[in-house]
């Protein structure tokens, strides 16, 4: 499969592995890399910049294919020491940056003066031309039914891909929704030129979480997420247990609720003991409704495989019906 998106990047396959927290680590990555794909490391999951360093060269370690890093711009009281982390993607020669949150436009220039390329991921058509305006190479459009932050608009993917793809002149990545080559068919139709996944390679044999969770993931439906903190405006679409489901109740309590209120639950940390100890109600673990299409625990790359072929099926299909 060649087109823009595999150029640039310099993969197989058009198919991206999501920056997870807790979950974007260096078996994973050098795994959905050595199977075709772009891997990508979460770079907030490692403590510090230096941890980073260490991650990206374990990950050379095992694989010698291209890998991205994803960095994760977000407003907070005590920020990440941001500019130490580009410096360390910039120093270890890595060639490719997933950003997310934030606009990434203060790194641009030094970004392209090293000749990174530049995915960005955004919810909103207007956060992508901006992102377009301010040099971006590809953009990586996010739909409703996303793990994580989904936005504020609620636009699923099959509106949103298209505008996206009509509005912009880079390269456009579906995110959110996707699961299999039908998925992977359908964004393609739509006009985007790759996919990016992430509860779907959280099901898989090579993440770093305990297999509990995976199961849980396997024996979810589409109706097993929750919308959390979305009083806040910090909307977080995560797998429906004990924790989300408390969350949520607190927020809907008729006197209201604080952040105070909430925080013991979401903090980072009680959701990543729960994804390495296996205990599904330990904390929160984000999903997509994508869940509802994870039935299986495949290898990379039994699952890039399969992708691929059924993808190019369901568009040999849709070529047939069109000349019938």
């Amino acid at each position: 499969m060649k087109n823009r998106v595999t150029e640039l990047l310099g993969i197989r396959y058009p198919i991206i592995q999501g920056g997870m927290q807790w979950v974007g680590k260096a078996e994973l990555v050098a795994a959905v890399s050595n199977a075709g794909g772009l891997g990508v490391i979460t770079a907030l999951t490692q403590p510090t910049p230096k941890d980073l360093e260490r991650e990206i060269q374990r990950t050379r370690e095992l694989t010698d294919k291209p890998f991205g890093v994803n960095l994760t711009l977000l407003p907070t009281l005590k920020p990440p020491p941001y500019a130490e982390y580009v410096q360390v993607i910039i120093e270890q020669g890595v060639k490719i940056i997933e950003t997310a949150g934030n606009s990434p436009k203060a790194f641009i220039p030094q970004l392209k003066a090293h000749g990174l390329v530049i995915v960005h991921k955004c919810t909103t058509v207007r956060h992508a031309l901006s992102a377009e305006r301010d040099g971006v190479d590809i953009v990586s459009i996010d739909g409703f039914e996303c793990a994580g932050h989904p936005g504020e608009d609620d636009v699923p993917g099959l509106v949103l891909i298209p505008l996206a793809t009509q509005a912009l002149k880079i390269p456009v990545i579906a995110s959110g929704g996707i699961a299999d080559g039908r998925g992977m068919a359908a964004a393609m139709a739509l006009g985007a030129e790759g996919v990016n996944m992430g509860t779907r390679f959280f099901a898989t044999q090579e993440a770093p979480v305990h297999d509990n969770i995976k199961q849980a993931l396997v024996s979810a439906t589409e109706r097993d997420t929750r919308l959390m903190l979305r009083s806040f405006r910090n909307t977080t679409r995560v797998l429906r247990n004990a924790v989300s489901e408390a969350v949520v109740a607190r927020e809907r309590h008729p006197e209201g609720c604080e952040f105070e209120d909430v925080r013991p639950w979401v903090v980072g940390t009680r959701g990543r003991d729960a994804m390495l100890s296996g205990d599904v109600d330990g904390g929160v673990i984000a999903a997509g409704q994508v869940v509802g299409l994870i039935h299986d625990i495949p290898s990379c790359a039994e699952l890039i495989e399969r992708m691929v072929a059924d993808c190019r099926a369901h568009l040999a299909q849709a070529q047939r019906w069109t000349a019938e």
